[in-house]
């Protein structure tokens, strides 16, 4: 899961020595999560992307109607199948210490192995099914979806964390973004 940066010119933004749009949209995420993630000090490179990245992630957290397991696993089995070690290790963290995904789950997304709780399964199963086959599932992986207990609308909000996590999941990789210290015991090496 290692890439080769591809942007090379462009430098994190220090929040401190900000100003204009990079400045009021790293403001935003200071309040929204306490510090200036290594992910975020980039993206402020383009303050649309980050604008937008909070606001998705944001409203995904507040109106998907998943739990905070649930959410975790949809955006950590993104991460994962896209390759991103940063939102793989942060992702990880969060669901570790913070959402109450099963410690078995959570090894099993990350390791890619079958994830012993049906449920959660299925629903790994449809987010990543929804990015590898850029939106069009297979109708079995929709019908294990919805017979595990989910709605059609859960469909949408999936697609929600899928671009949110393109969003993030890209720009480190485009970057070769450093896990930040408050993440690191959850890299995969």
């Amino acid at each position: 899961m290692s890439t080769t940066p591809i942007i090379k010119n462009l430098h994190p933004i220090d929040h401190a020595s900000a100003q204009g749009k990079p400045k009021e949209i790293l403001d935003i995420a200071l309040k929204q999560v306490g510090f200036i993630p290594n992910m975020y000090a980039n993206m402020a490179n383009a303050p649309a992307m980050l604008s937008t990245y909070l606001h998705g992630y944001a409203l995904f957290r507040s109106e998907s109607g998943f739990s905070p397991a649930e959410q975790e696993v949809v955006f950590l089995s993104v991460s994962q199948y896209n390759g991103c070690n940063y939102c793989t290790a942060a992702h990880s963290m969060i669901a570790d210490k913070m959402s109450g995904v099963p410690k078995d789950v959570l090894q099993a997304i990350r390791t890619r192995q079958s994830i012993p709780d049906a449920k959660l399964a299925a629903l790994a199963a449809m987010a990543v099914e929804m990015v590898a086959k850029h939106g069009q599932p297979d109708r079995a992986v929709v019908q294990t979806f919805l017979d595990a207990g989910y709605r059609e609308q859960d469909l949408l909000y999936i697609i929600l964390a899928a671009a949110v996590k393109a969003l993030s999941n890209y720009s480190n990789q485009a970057f070769g973004t450093t896990v930040d210290e408050k993440f690191a015991a959850y890299k995969i090496v």
